[in-house]
């Protein structure tokens, strides 16, 4: 997340990074890591920035849109700085192309890929297919391999595609994609960075970060 974020701020905008442990996939693992949000967003308002993004996509999954939603907020509050989550910044991000049929494409285990599932249409889409591939080496995934399954996944009616997970190196690949399938392709990465801009009312543009840094 840290690298793409970098290549989308340019050299106008410094991003601030506050890591927290996290080993595996599991379904305990990762709500443990939203338990340990409030103290990162703390140690980063320290350092007096200007938004805030809570940036694993699956964590926010497994809650329900307005539960995530109810964190952003309690971060919020406590740090008196906007902070956006991963999860919801999609949701906005998807809604700001005009998407209501979406296909999904991710790195995850078909557990994580049914919460996504869930989540997506419990925030009003449409999810007409969804596939990963099965692994917890979400960084090491080869662009080939990411292209094939974005293809993979999608169908006539699809209005746009997503990409989960915020360790899946998918930036370079977003405007040839959208070229090749004809549809807006919303990342993680992308949709959190576009969130947390549009969360401080930054409304620049970004060239290589696809049809969503065209919206206002």
């Amino acid at each position: 997340m840290e690298y793409e974020f970098g290549q989308m701020a340019g050299p106008q905008t410094s991003i601030h990074a506050q890591r927290i442990k996290h080993t595996d996939d599991s379904e305990k693992s990762l709500l443990w890591l939203s338990t340990q949000a409030p103290q990162a967003a703390e140690l980063l308002s320290h350092a007096k920035v200007q938004a805030i993004c809570h940036g694993c996509t699956a964590s926010g999954f497994l809650k329900t849109p307005q539960e995530d939603l109810d964190q952003a907020k309690e971060l919020t509050a406590q740090t008196q700085i906007p902070c956006v989550t991963s999860a919801a910044s999609i949701v906005g991000a998807l809604r700001a192309v005009s998407a209501q049929k979406i296909s999904v494409a991710s790195p995850y285990e078909p557990w994580l890929n049914e919460r996504v599932k869930i989540y997506l249409e419990l925030a009003g889409f449409e999810v007409l297919a969804i596939a990963g591939l099965g692994t917890q080496a979400h960084g090491s995934i080869s662009a080939p391999v990411i292209k094939a399954l974005a293809h993979e996944v999608m169908r006539t009616n699809t209005e746009a595609l997503f990409i989960s997970c915020s360790n899946f190196r998918t930036l370079s690949l977003i405007t040839e994609l959208e070229n090749e399938l004809g549809r807006p392709v919303i990342t993680s990465n992308q949709a959190s960075m576009w969130g947390a801009l549009r969360s401080m009312n930054d409304l620049r543009t970004i060239k290589h970060a696809g049809k969503l840094f065209q919206t206002q």
